[in-house]
């Protein structure tokens, strides 16, 4: 039985929401990176640096993929969407500490963390976790 809209939370509706919103955003982005990949490598005459540049585009690529599963398994109350949001959220946490290890600052960082803190505290809340089928 397909859960109804009434039965989904405002917040998950939002979530989905903008996860699709990032899902497309981070589809057209990738799309970019590969292709100008290609443009890197032959205006900079070096070859790693394009590649680099379109294995970022792939990983770009299939973030929003993923940001797109999300947002219809959100929508639809999957309960798969529950565990994917979760561990979207603690990928989030370990690109914020890869950043911070490789350099950037921290202070840049608090607001990816406080929102990936946020939405997992949310998703874990006794209401959204039935929502998703997850009592």
């Amino acid at each position: 039985m397909q859960p109804t809209t009434r039965n989904r939370p405002q917040g998950v509706t939002i979530l989905a929401i903008l996860a699709a919103i990032g899902g497309v955003l981070a589809l057209l982005g990738g799309l970019a990176i590969v292709g100008l990949g290609g443009v890197v490598a032959g205006a900079s005459g070096n070859a790693a640096l394009g590649g680099l540049a379109v294995v970022g585009g792939l990983l770009v690529l299939v973030y929003g993929v993923l940001a797109l599963a999300f947002a219809y398994g959100a929508w639809t109350l999957q309960p798969w969407a529950w565990m994917l949001g979760i561990a979207a959220q603690i990928l989030s946490l370990i690109s914020v500490v890869l950043a911070v290890l490789g350099g950037a600052s921290i202070t840049n960082q608090i607001i990816s963390v406080v929102i990936a803190v946020a939405i997992l505290y949310y998703l874990n809340t006794p209401a959204v976790k039935a929502a998703f089928g997850r009592s």
